[in-house]
C-alpha cells in the first residue's frame, strides 16, 4: 500500500476531521486537521483481512479462548522490544486512557497526589482530576533540544501524599525516547517515594531511525511497583477498536487491578482482539517498518520547513508522529500565534497549555498524513508567518 494515497475522512464520524471546524474554527472544506493523534492512513492489510474475515463470518458473538491473542502480544514484545513477558500478566482494557483511569482507581485513593512529568499527554490529568485525585506537575526542561528531568527538584516537591507516578515513554508531546539512565532515574524516584509507576508505552513502535525504545520492564529494581501499558491502536491506526493492555508482573498489584476490573464488569470487544492478534505478526511488523520509514520522511520535511521560519522551532522528533513546535521566538502572545495557525494557515493543531505546565508557547502537529498534505501545511505556515522572514 502507499501512504501517499489521500483518504477523505470527512463525514465518516471522524473526530479529527469532522470536529475541526466546531472546535478550532478551521473550515471543514479547506482546513488541514493535525490535532487528534490518529493517522490518515489505512491500517495494515493483515489487520484489514482480519476484519473482513469477521464480516464474512457474519456472527459477532462473545469472544472465547484468548490464548492466541496473548501469545501474539508475547511474541511482539520479545521480537520487537526484547521484553519477555508472561501472558498471564495481561489485562485488556478499553484503550490506554481507560487503562490509566483503571490504574488510578485501583492503586490510589481520593485526594492522593499523582505525579506527571509535564508537559505531557493531556488525558492523564483529565482522568486523574475526574477521579478526585490531585495532579502533581513535575515540569521538565529542554536540554540540547530534548526534554530532561530534574529529580533533585522533584524530590523537593514531594510531600508524602503522592502514591503514583505516570510516565509517557516515548514521550508525548515531545517525542523524546528516554535513555536507560533516564528510565533508571524514574524507577529510583518511584522507589524513593514509594510510588506505583505506570509506564504508558503506546508509542513504543513508532521510533525514528537511530533511536531505540527500552521497555521500563527491562529496568532493574522496579518490578514490584511497575504497571506497563501497551497497545496496537497507535501503531496500527486502529484507535476506534478501543483495545489496550495493562501488563502487571507483581502479584499483589495484579490482584488489586483484577479486582477492580471484575467489580466494574469490564471485558474487551471481539473486534479489538481479532485486530490486535492479526497486527502482532510478521506481516504486521513489515508494515510497521514501512510506516516508520514514511513517518521519518515526513518528520524531516516538516522540521526543515518549520525551523526555516524565524521564531519557530520544532523539537527534534525521536519517536511518535506528533511534532512539538515552540512559537516563543516569535515574540507573539499565545492567542496571536494560535490565531495565525488556525485562521491564516487554516490548520488545526493541539494547544500546548492542555499538556500542562511547560506547554504554554507550543502547538502539537500530527504529521501522520500523506506527504503532500504535510508539504501544504508547511507552505501555509511559512505564509502565515511570512512577515517574520
Amino acid at each position: 500500500m502507499s501512504f501517499d494515497t489521500p483518504i477523505d475522512r470527512r463525514g465518516t464520524h471522524c473526530v479529527k476531521w469532522d470536529a475541526m471546524e466546531s472546535l478550532y474554527g478551521v473550515p471543514a472544506d479547506t482546513g488541514i486537521s493535525m490535532w487528534v493523534a490518529d493517522m490518515d492512513f489505512k491500517t495494515a492489510p493483515v489487520v484489514q483481512q482480519a476484519v473482513q474475515d469477521m464480516v464474512d463470518h457474519g456472527v459477532y458473538g462473545y469472544f472465547g479462548d484468548d490464548s492466541k491473542y496473548r501469545a501474539a502480544i508475547q511474541w511482539w514484545m520479545r521480537q520487537r522490544h526484547g521484553w519477555d513477558l508472561d501472558p498471564a500478566h495481561i489485562f485488556t482494557t478499553h484503550g490506554l486512557v481507560n487503562g490509566t483511569a483503571m490504574c488510578v482507581d485501583a492503586f490510589t485513593a481520593p485526594g492522593d497526589g499523582v505525579v506527571l512529568f509535564t508537559p505531557v499527554y493531556h488525558a492523564f490529568a483529565k482522568v486523574i482530576n475526574a477521579a478526585g485525585r490531585r495532579v502533581v506537575e513535575c515540569e521538565m526542561h529542554q536540554t540540547d533540544g530534548r526534554y530532561t528531568m530534574d529529580f533533585d527538584a522533584y524530590d523537593a516537591q514531594m510531600d508524602g501524599s503522592e502514591t503514583m507516578v505516570v510516565l509517557c515513554s516515548p514521550h508525548n508531546p515531545g517525542g523524546t525516547v528516554w535513555t536507560r539512565d533516564e528510565l533508571q532515574a524514574v524507577a529510583d524516584f518511584a522507589r524513593r517515594h514509594d510510588l506505583v509507576l505506570v509506564s504508558d508505552e503506546i508509542h513504543h513502535d513508532l521510533v525514528m531511525p537511530g533511536h531505540t525504545h527500552i521497555p521500563m520492564a527491562n529496568i532493574d529494581g522496579i518490578a514490584d511497583r511497575l504497571v506497563m501499558m501497551t497497545a496496537t491502536t497507535k501503531t496500527f491506526n486502529i484507535a476506534g477498536s478501543h483495545s489496550g493492555n495493562v501488563i502487571i508482573a507483581d502479584p499483589d498489584l495484579r490482584a488489586k487491578f483484577g479486582a477492580r476490573m471484575a467489580a466494574l464488569g469490564l471485558s474487551p470487544n471481539s473486534f479489538g482482539l481479532f485486530m490486535a492478534t492479526a497486527a502482532y505478526s510478521p506481516e504486521g511488523a513489515a508494515w510497521v517498518d514501512d510506516l516508520v520509514g514514511y513517518l521519518d520522511g515526513n518528520r524531516r520535511l516538516f522540521d526543515d520547513a518549520v525551523n526555516a521560519i524565524p521564531g519557530l522551532k520544532s523539537m527534534p522528533l525521536e519517536a511518535t508522529y506528533l511534532a512539538w513546535v515552540d512559537f516563543d521566538g516569535t515574540g507573539m502572545t499565545r492567542e496571536e500565534f494560535t490565531n495565525r495557525v488556525e485562521q491564516k494557515a487554516g490548520i488545526a493543531a493541539n494547544h500546548g497549555p492542555t499538556f500542562g505546565t511547560g506547554g504554554e508557547s507550543f502547538l502539537r502537529f500530527n504529521i501522520a498524513t500523506p506527504r503532500a498534505r504535510v508539504e501544504e501545511a508547511c507552505a501555509r505556515l511559512a505564509d502565515a508567518f511570512g512577515d517574520l522572514q
